[in-house]
Parts: C-alpha cells; structure tokens; sequence
C-alpha cells in the first residue's frame, strides 16, 4: 500500500471515529436544558442560556465562600446576601446549574422576581413574581470580586474545598479545573469587576435594587460609562397580561413585553448564540397570567370597603385597570419624583439599542420618555419599598406628605410590618433617601387625605 493510501485510510478512519464518537460527546459536555413539568418550577430554575457563555463552574461558585470568607461569615454563605434558597436545591432561586463542559450556575428572571415574607409568628412563605426585597445583588457582586482578586484565590484552596463539599472530581477533573477551569473563572470575574468599576463612586445599591441600564450601556452596546445613575427597585412579574396595551420598565422606555424578556435573558449574560428562546417565551407566558399573592394577614373588610370608594375618587385614573392613564407616562413635572432614573436613559443609549443587529431581531420599541409609568397597584402589599427607586418604606409613609417621609430606613428585612404596610424598616441595610438617586420626594397624590381615609385606603390597597 502506498504512503498516500496509508494516510487516506488514517484520515478516513479518524473522520469516522469523529462521526460517531463527536455526538454523544458533545451531548455529555453540552446536555439539553432541563425543562421542567411545571411552569412555576420553569420560571423558578429554567435556563434562559446564560450558562455556557456567562456562567460560573458550580464547584469552584459553591466553594468560594469557604475560601474567602471570614469564620463568622461562612456559615451563613451566600444565604447571607438574601437570596431565596428552597430545600433540596443546591442554589438559590434563580441561578439555573445546566452542564457546558463541566456543570455551571447561570442566572434567571426569578433571582431579582420571586420574594419573600415573614408574619408576625415567625412563618415564612415564598412570594412568586413578586420584587426580592431581601436580594443584595451589589454586595453578592462585591464579594465574587474581591475573592477573585484576592491571595485567597488559588487553584490548591479551591480544589480542597471543593473535595471537602463532596465534590467528586477525579484526578483528570482536578488537573482540568486546576489548569483551565479555575484560572479561567478568575479572568472571566475580574472582567465584570471591570464593568462594574462605576458602581463603586456611586450610592450603593442595597437590598431590592439594581442598576437598570447602565451595565447593558457597558456590556452589550459597549459605550464608556456616562455618568448618569441609575439605581432601581426590582419590580413584580405577575399578572402582566392585564399591561397590555401600556409601557414598561419605570419610565415607560418599553412599549414590547416581549422585547423586555429578549432583552432579559441578554442582561443576565446569555449571547445571541445561547440565548433559549423557547425558555424566555414560556416564563413571558406564564407572567402574563400570574397572579399577586393575596395579602397573608388580616383585613378589615369593613374597612376595606370604605377605603375601595376613596381609591376610586383618589387613585383609579392612574393605578386601576381601564384608569384613564393606567399605563401611562405621567411627565417627571407632575409625578416629581427623583428624576435619576429618567435622565440615565439616554438618546445616546436609545439609538445604540436601536442599532443592534447582533440578534435573530432588531430592537424596535425602545423610547424615551419624559416621566414615570402610572402602574396598576396589583400585590402591591407585596412591593415595598415604595416609589420607582424603592426610597418610601411603607404605604402609610407614601400617603404622607413628602418632609414627613423618613429620611433613613432599613432595607432587605422579611418581616412585615402590618401596621405600617412595608417590610420592617427598623432593621437591614440603612437606605438614606438624601443620597444622589435616592431622594424620597415626589409623588403627593393622597397625602392631603383626612386620616380616616388613609387608613380606609390601605386597607382596601391589600386586597388588591
């Protein structure tokens, strides 16, 4: 046999061995994401396709906090920084584990929209769609940050740790995560430490809040930080069929629900080549007819009705479904509330997202604004703090006239305050509304009311 026989033959038999050893290899190192029988579970722990481009190696994610944490902070781990953990999952609410290459942690919309509360008897229940109000994203960002760029970070630490978490790696694993795997998550958090270097001369976040654009400004369009602050409260994703019709996002920059979700499942890190359309499609559905949680506690019904009158004379232009500018942007003159949030939605950042080609679709129902959305106030017992940047802590707060509202509250408690109507605001991260994109004025609508029907109308506001 010839000398190019013999390699056509070796070429040929290592093509045939690819053919049929490449699929079910690239099967195992790329499974299918899990889809689960119930649109809860879905919408809970559903992939949208953040882990094979943007997630974090679940062994080395798990073991971190034993690496760097202090003794006193381990313990608690990452349920330090409010995320919602449910029994027999292995991460919190939100943060999806599917396998690419070796198993990943991503991220879902249920890590910033499913909350809790805890009663006066010490019960605690799961609140689904609903703002997680105890969630420090700021401070779990923080933490992966320093613990990267720290000494502590060391492929020998990491492995041990996770050995000591029963994690089973077998000698090929460990020189794997030691030599790409570990080295390569290092790099990839120190990137977005970079991204969010901007944070770090601003007001910090605290509980229940997020930066709303100006990490896609960064991330996505690729513009240089601008200047503008934009810290949000995280809002509810439940019964938003009944939106139909009305703006999205605070200032109303939206006017596409489904475009919000695409653009989602592109924030929390998932690529054009990633990104499960199947999955975001079913948790849109699924949101569209989600109901708020009923209010847990008791009502007075009596009262209740009294207070429904008052909401029609006061509030139903604006917050009740078929209100006459339920929906709508109500210009920043007549709301007045802290204009940061509007003012960071730039023409600049307009025309970028417009300009997008990088997707299966273009972005076409970006706007700018001159106010905030007037939202229906379904669950909105369960939506505290109050206002677009979360800088009222209680409904009774928000029907006083703004000089009367506190000045500095606590944020990120599960404990509910029935008197008030808000998450307990004597205890958590101390929020001061005279910090830059914090201010707590705005919004009069009600505080001129006789206290009678005040309290009529939060009463009547909780069977909403």
């Amino acid at each position: 046999m010839s000398r190019g026989r013999r390699i056509a033959y070796i070429v040929a038999a290592l093509i045939a061995a690819i053919i049929i050893v490449a699929p079910p290899l690239y099967t195992r190192l790329f499974p299918l994401p899990t889809r689960y029988l119930s649109d809860e579970e879905h919408f809970k722990y559903g992939s949208v396709g953040v882990e094979p481009v943007a997630g974090v190696p679940f062994e080395v994610w798990r073991a971190l906090p034993g690496v760097c944490m202090s003794a006193e902070k381990k313990a608690l781990g990452y349920r330090q920084f409010g995320f919602q953990w449910e029994a027999g999952h292995a991460a919190p609410i939100g943060m999806p584990i599917e396998t690419a290459i070796v198993p990943r942690v991503g991220v879902n919309c249920a890590l910033c929209h499913v909350g809790r509360v805890t009663g006066p008897g010490g019960a605690t229940r799961l609140l689904v769609g609903a703002p997680n109000a105890t969630l420090d994203l700021q401070a779990y960002l923080r933490f992966l940050f320093s613990c990267a760029s720290g000494a502590q970070y060391r492929a020998g630490p990491i492995l041990d740790e996770i050995a000591r978490q029963g994690g089973d790696l077998n000698l090929a694993q460990r020189l794997f995560y030691r030599l790409v795997i570990i080295p390569q998550t290092k790099a990839a958090i120190l990137r977005q430490q970079r991204d969010f270097a901007f944070t770090d001369a601003q007001p910090d976040w605290g509980p229940g809040r997020v930066d709303g654009f100006n990490p896609a400004k960064i991330q996505v369009l690729k513009r240089p930080y601008d200047g503008t602050l934009d810290v949000v409260d995280m809002p509810p994703l439940w019964a938003l069929g009944r939106r139909a019709g009305g703006a999205w996002h605070w200032d109303g920059l939206q006017t596409s629900l489904h475009e919000v979700f695409l653009n989602s499942g592109i924030g929390n890190g998932a690529s054009a080549r990633t990104i499960d359309l199947p999955s975001l499609d079913r948790m849109e559905r699924w949101t569209t007819s989600l109901p708020p949680t009923p209010y847990p506690f008791a009502i007075d019904h009596a009262l209740a009705g009294a207070g429904h009158a008052v909401f029609q004379r006061a509030c139903a232009d604006c917050h009740a479904p078929g209100g006459g500018k339920t929906g709508q942007v109500i210009p920043i003159g007549w709301v007045r509330t802290d204009r940061n949030r509007l003012d960071s939605w730039t023409p600049d950042a307009l025309e970028a997202f417009r300009a997008i080609d990088d997707y299966p679709w273009r972005y076409t129902h970006f706007r700018k604004t001159g106010g905030y959305v007037a939202a229906p106030l379904d669950g909105i017992w369960a939506r505290a703090p109050y206002l677009h940047n979360g800088s009222v802590p209680t409904l009774s707060a928000l029907l006083s006239p703004a000089e009367r509202r506190p000045v500095e509250f606590g944020r990120g408690s599960a404990a509910y305050d029935t008197a008030r109507v808000g998450f307990a605001s004597d205890r958590g991260k101390r929020f001061d509304t005279r910090l830059p994109g914090n201010g707590n004025g705005g919004h009069p609508y009600g505080a001129d009311l006789p206290s009678t029907d005040k309290a009529a109308l939060i009463e009547y506001l909780k069977t909403l």
